[in-house]
């Protein structure tokens, strides 16, 4: 209605929206000329020396930054930076290539090249040089339009060429590569400086990684031909503690400690060997400056002045997610006593406890190789002798956690790719396998490979790296490191053979006789890589006692958080050792009959009977081989449950 008051009509609106004709096309003509005209004085005044520098804009100077005391100094890589003095003194193609993992110091060699330069300890060649380092966020942001990304980026490049030894060091590089580029199109960043490198009038220094550069930068054949590639490696421990001390001076100003020469070296060590997902010499650094930080938060009395080898200990041990005493020597005493400790919770296998515990202790003194895992061991014996209950127990002791894998769930070839992970293509894919990512998430810890003999040959293959080399890629390349880990596999191979009738006068079966038929499963290969092959006896009538007076015990302190006393005779303790012993099954058929006979009738009294709120129950057997109980519930004398009545439990026989 108001449209049509004006004289316009809907034709007018659309040839307005899509091609800027108006009612009015001479006055509106002038308004686009002055507009461009307005659009023309303000480019041509941003270049004047009086308004804002793009460099000061788009890019943060490293050599002020020097100055003020804001960049830390180099310590080391001689080599890595005299290479790159070099390529920038070239006459063409002068770009120096910084290639290396994340955190080995590809950044701090740009800076610490700027810190020279302030300092005059380059080459007169580079004396008045300047390092920019480009913001490519600051660069992006604000570009609404087509060509605002690229106009600002030739303004960055016309005044760098202009200022002489002008550098620019370009972090992460490879995201040059289509920024700022429309939909479809191939102008980004990348092919705007491609003719400025290769010319020789723009000096560059880049950074990025391995992954990246393989991935996307080495791809673009036009732009890594106008770099120099230099692979920046991980430093040793012993050149990472020279870095330390070098940068200690910093961190002790910023945090009001001092740095022991321990702590330095142990903040080296432990962080190589747990925390593996990173990279020498940024998480050694980062170890001290969080020790650092974890007493500057402290109250001023718990304040300690100075940082040893024990407060470095502790940090690797919240970053590395594992015990503080499995860090340290402090562990010693588990060590000690894990043989006494293995025999106190699985008995009848000493001998077996004994050369896991010998195994464990070789690895732990150091005497061991360093890149295979702590342990690797095959257990064999009948079922139910105690092999993966002693796997429990060890990752108990050691207060490690217990990665169990169930070998029946890949007994088919295709399933291997659970472990590692889905080839490129498939489902799952970007999701990582359940072994490696389980270690990447748990590097300390016991893995427990239950009856291996079911798995399909393929993952034996797999392992063989695994008990190498200590280390198993996923689909992805990463890889997982087995270092710190204990890997048990248990197998029931041979068990059938111990039920046969040998022939001659000797009946006797000893552990080992299972021997040719573990030869017979697993490939020499295989069993050439294994610490130890540990034969587990099976389980004899004096043991089965034992047993019996472990499982009894557990019923007991489950009862107890029920607040029910219970009783257990030595009438009953010797029924259920002569019903429950089974030499073939092992303890196994144990634990079934006391389930039969006590639980499943505690279990009525304790949720409808005279045990809900708790009270006292004595278990025995009487002249006909039945087990009774005798209960009693809160506040009521003990009374026979034959005798009960209807709330009484039903005397169970075997």
């Amino acid at each position: 209605y108001y449209l049509h008051q004006q004289g316009i009509t809907r034709l007018d609106v659309v040839n307005y929206i899509s091609h800027g004709i108006t009612k009015a096309p001479q006055s509106k003509e002038q308004g686009q000329e002055e507009a461009k005209q307005g659009e023309g004085e303000e480019q041509a005044t941003a270049a004047q020396p009086g308004q804002p520098n793009a460099l000061d804009q788009f890019t943060n100077n490293l050599n002020a930054a020097a100055k003020e005391g804001r960049i830390d100094p180099l310590i080391g890589r001689e080599a890595e930076v005299e290479r790159v003095i070099q390529i920038l003194c070239r006459r063409r193609k002068n770009n120096p290539l910084l290639v290396g993992e994340a955190g080995v110091g590809k950044t701090a060699i740009a800076e610490g090249l700027a810190f020279r330069i302030t300092q005059k300890e380059v080459p007169e060649i580079l004396g008045d040089a300047t390092v920019y380092a480009l913001d490519m966020g600051s660069l992006l942001a604000g570009t609404k339009y087509r060509g605002d990304f690229e106009q600002r980026l030739k303004l960055v490049l016309k005044q760098l060429k202009a200022i002489p030894n002008g550098i620019l060091f370009i972090d992460e590089i490879h995201t040059l590569i289509g920024a700022g580029s429309a939909s479809g199109g191939t102008l980004d960043a990348s092919n705007l400086l491609k003719p400025a490198l290769s010319s020789g009038q723009l000096k560059c220094i880049g950074a990025t990684t391995f992954t990246e550069y393989r991935g996307i930068f080495e791809k673009d054949h036009a732009l890594s031909r106008r770099f120099q590639k230099i692979d920046v490696g991980e430093p040793s421990i012993e050149q990472t503690v020279q870095i330390l001390r070098g940068l200690k001076s910093r961190f002790e100003e910023h945090h009001s400690v001092k740095y022991s020469a321990a702590a330095l070296s142990a903040a080296a060590e432990l962080s190589a060997k747990y925390i593996n997902d990173r990279h020498l010499p940024d998480k050694a650094i980062d170890v001290i400056d969080e020790a650092g930080a974890a007493q500057r938060i402290l109250p001023k009395s718990k304040q300690k002045r100075t940082i040893g080898k024990l407060e470095i200990e502790d940090i690797v041990a919240k970053i590395a997610r594992i015990p503080p005493a499995s860090v340290s020597s402090d562990d010693r005493s588990k060590l000690q006593h894990l043989h006494r400790d293995l025999t106190n919770t699985v008995f009848g296998q000493d001998a077996a406890i004994e050369a896991l515990a010998a195994a464990i202790k070789m690895a732990r003194s150091g005497l061991g190789k360093p890149e295979k895992p702590i342990g690797s061991f095959l257990f064999s014996g009948p079922t139910g002798v105690g092999k993966t209950e002693v796997a429990r127990q060890l990752a108990f002791i050691l207060g490690i956690e217990l990665i169990r894998f169930d070998m029946s769930e890949y007994m088919e070839r295709h399933a291997v790719s659970r472990l590692i992970g889905a080839p490129p293509g498939y489902v799952g894919f970007d999701q990582g396998g359940l072994l490696t990512e389980a270690i990447t998430k748990k590097p300390h810890a016991v893995l427990l490979l239950d009856e291996i003999e079911k798995a399909h040959p393929d993952v034996f293959n797999i392992l063989l790296q695994v008990m190498d080399h200590g280390t198993l890629t996923d689909n992805n390349g990463r890889k997982a490191d087995f270092r710190n880990v204990i890997i048990i596999m248990t197998t029931n191979a041979g068990a059938a053979d111990l039920q046969k009738r040998s022939i001659g006068f000797s009946n006797n079966k000893a552990a080992g006789d299972e021997m040719a038929e573990i030869k017979r499963l697993f490939t020499p290969e295989f069993r050439n890589r294994l610490d130890s092959i540990i034969s587990f006896s099976a389980l004899d009538e004096q043991i089965i006692l034992r047993v019996v007076d472990k499982f009894l015990m557990q019923l007991e302190e489950q009862l107890h958080e029920k607040k029910v006393e219970a009783v257990f005779t030595e009438k009953l303790r010797a029924y259920l050792a002569k019903k429950g012993f089974d030499p073939l099954m092992g303890a196994r058929p144990m634990q079934r009959l006391i389930q039969d006979t006590i639980r499943r009738a505690l279990a009525d009294e304790l949720l409808f009977g005279r045990l809900v709120q708790g009270g006292r129950v004595t278990v025995d057997v009487d002249e006909a081989d039945e087990v009774k109980l005798s209960i009693a519930g809160a506040g009521d004398s003990a009374k026979p449950s034959s005798d009960a009545g209807e709330e009484a439990p039903e005397v169970l026989s075997v």
